[in-house]
């Protein structure tokens, strides 16, 4: 089990932390949730979905999958079910997963004219060749949210789907995980160097970079007696490549430190 410091600096809002991990499209597992009826059936993997800024999900499923089958005999066309999203590190950790967002809703498939429309929207943003497949071995469905549940290292937090939506991704998304395996893979150094920010008990076990956002760094330190997070906060909000390199060479304490 991660264990955290027990005096962090200031995170992102919950919801703000939950759309950041929507939008990185980690693995997911779908499942019905007890209210459905049909709790015990198997856990599916999406072969697509896409989160949308309201924190309705469009999933795509084989045409014969078990929850297909079962939405689509619904008496309410309508089918009780939780998707769980991982939030992995994007470096190689013991223990990989950041997060997990759960979104508890109700799922019931797109006829064949909403399903295109669907598709397009998301291709806008995020082209994708499974998208050709609906109609052609794959369906559409849709999970409207009822209640999304966050579990990270700043703790576990309650989201009604309107917070969610009024949230904004880390500017840092699409960013993060190119920036992390950078910093680990070249710039030891400058891990080395923020290892003075830990805890004393904290400076013998191996230091990781976890995690970027507009607050902060979070580091991974991986000991002997178990795997601690540290958050690292900024002395401002940070959103854009420069300022978060000025913020790193403050943490260094080194102001000729380049960033990238």
């Amino acid at each position: 089990m991660v264990e955290t410091s027990t005096r962090r600096p200031p995170a992102p809002h919950p919801a703000e932390r939950a759309r950041t991990i929507a939008t990185r499209t980690g693995p997911a597992t779908l499942l019905p949730s007890a209210a459905s009826g049909e709790r015990g059936g198997p856990r599916v993997s999406p072969v697509l979905y896409h989160v949308h800024a309201s924190g309705s999900v469009s999933l795509l499923l084989p045409d014969d999958d078990h929850l297909v089958e079962v939405a689509s005999r619904s008496s309410s066309q309508e089918l009780g079910v939780m998707l769980e999203l991982v939030d992995r590190a994007p470096v190689e950790l013991r223990e990989p997963v950041r997060g997990l967002l759960w979104i508890t809703g109700w799922l019931r498939p797109l006829d064949a004219r909403a399903a295109r429309s669907r598709a397009v929207a998301i291709a806008d943003g995020r082209p994708d060749h499974r998208l050709l497949d609906i109609g052609h071995g794959l369906t559409m469905l849709r999970l409207t949210p009822a209640s999304l549940v966050l579990a990270d290292a700043e703790g576990t937090h309650s989201l009604r789907p309107h917070m969610f939506s009024a949230a904004a991704p880390d500017p840092f998304t699409g960013y993060e995980s190119e920036w992390l395996r950078h910093l680990e893979s070249d710039h030891a150094d400058v891990v080395l160097q923020l290892t003075r920010h830990l805890p004393p008990d904290l400076r013998g076990g191996r230091v990781r970079p976890l995690g970027l956002d507009r607050l902060g760094l979070r580091l991974r330190v991986e000991g002997e007696r178990g795997d601690h997070d540290v958050r690292l906060g900024f002395s401002q909000p940070v959103d854009d490549p420069a300022q978060l390199a000025a913020e790193l060479r403050r943490l260094v304490g080194c102001p000729f430190l380049r960033g990238r």
